[in-house]
């Protein structure tokens, strides 16, 4: 029998997110000297030279503290996406702002719609507040299916996520139907529009969420982050756009300091570096059409990506050739934790990745 504190009833239904394994775990446990990790849609060309450059710069004052209100940052986003400064909030990644949300806003035995197959922070830390989620199935082309969403809030519905591009899928939902959409969901629900992947979306159907946010609708939170076109996954730094009522609700719960120094300046000077984002979606797209067509040669399904992963049908046989790939020093996400036991999720890396996935891919599968 253990003594102490007892840890509060909501930790009981939670799963914990486990990330991607790092690179050097997987060299002590299996004696390798060459692993390439394709698991955590890291930008494969690495970080902003810009951002890099602002790094060092700031290092010689990080012993005072960061600004707390992230004002100079703040400000950055605010013009470059043309919204008021009062409508913008940062985090410590996205993550953050999602915990944030969760404390701001859920209580006991409230609702959550979430998809069955989407980012399991949602789910987390929704739970860790004692709130209901009501997980809906994505639809026959594996997105997120806003109708289900639609037809499950109830009178106790406080939040709704919906991942574009969802992850792990790689899927977005259009622009009619996200639309179609918020017309049917109350005022009083917060609709949270994660677009994480934005950046690597080539698609005219994709919505402009962000009209929302500067028509003044009061239940919409755009959320975004640096952490995969921008490659600063390291400092964590997500950002959001939203009613001026929203950020200063949040501003109650946030940490002081939940935004470094390093970070914010990382951020501005990353929203400038347009030729590194430009150089990054080139590549990812080019990345993108190399896995297709091997895995068009190979016969493998897989869900059209606007992101920089691709989900891939393997069969019941998924989690074994994850472990078998992971034997050979390749890294990649397996998703029976995303209820898609029968796929895996690669990240697009360089050129040199790319094929030695594939390559390692082919002969496993080939082997009895």
């Amino acid at each position: 029998m253990t003594s102490g504190p007892k840890q509060q009833r909501g930790l009981d239904l939670i799963k914990p997110y486990v990330p991607g394994k790092p690179i050097s775990e997987v060299m002590r446990e299996y004696g390798l000297s060459d692993v390439v990790k394709m698991a955590s849609n890291e930008n494969p060309l690495g970080v902003s030279p810009g951002a890099a450059k602002a790094m060092r710069e700031r290092i010689p004052t990080l012993h005072h503290y960061p600004d707390g209100a992230s004002y100079e940052l703040r400000n950055t986003l605010a013009r470059h996406f043309h919204v008021a400064f009062d409508q913008v909030c940062v985090g410590n990644g996205a993550d953050d702002l999602i915990l944030e949300l969760s404390m701001a806003f859920l209580e006991d035995g409230d609702e959550v719609v979430v998809s069955r197959s989407s980012f399991p922070m949602y789910d987390i830390y929704s739970t860790a507040m004692r709130a209901r989620l009501v997980k809906t199935p994505l639809d026959s082309s594996q997105g997120i299916d806003l109708t289900a969403m639609a037809d499950a809030v109830t009178d106790r519905t406080k939040i709704v996520y919906v991942c574009n591009p969802n992850n792990p899928t790689g899927t977005i939902v259009h622009a009619g139907d996200v639309d179609a959409f918020m017309d049917r969901i109350p005022e009083r629900v917060l609709v949270v529009l994660d677009e994480a992947y934005v950046e690597m979306v080539d698609s005219d159907a994709f919505p402009n969420s962000l009209s929302y946010v500067r028509d003044g609708r009061a239940n919409v939170f755009v959320m975004r982050t640096f952490s995969k076109v921008y490659g600063l996954a390291g400092i964590r730094l997500g950002y959001g756009f939203t009613h001026p009522d929203i950020v200063a609700t949040l501003l109650r719960v946030k940490p002081p300091f939940n935004v470094n120094v390093l970070a914010q300046c990382a951020g501005i000077a990353a929203l400038q570096d347009e030729a590194f984002v430009d150089q990054s979606v080139r590549a990812n797209q080019e990345g993108r059409q190399y896995l297709y067509c091997e895995l068009d040669r190979l016969g493998l399904p897989y869900a059209e990506s606007h992101t920089n992963f691709v989900l891939i049908r393997i069969g019941a046989n998924a989690s074994d050739v994850q472990q078998q790939l992971l034997e050979h020093g390749v890294i990649v996400r397996p998703c029976s934790g995303y209820d898609l036991p029968e796929f895996l999720r690669v990240s697009i890396g360089t050129p040199e990745q790319n094929e030695r996935f594939i390559e390692t891919l082919e002969l496993l599968l080939k082997t009895p």
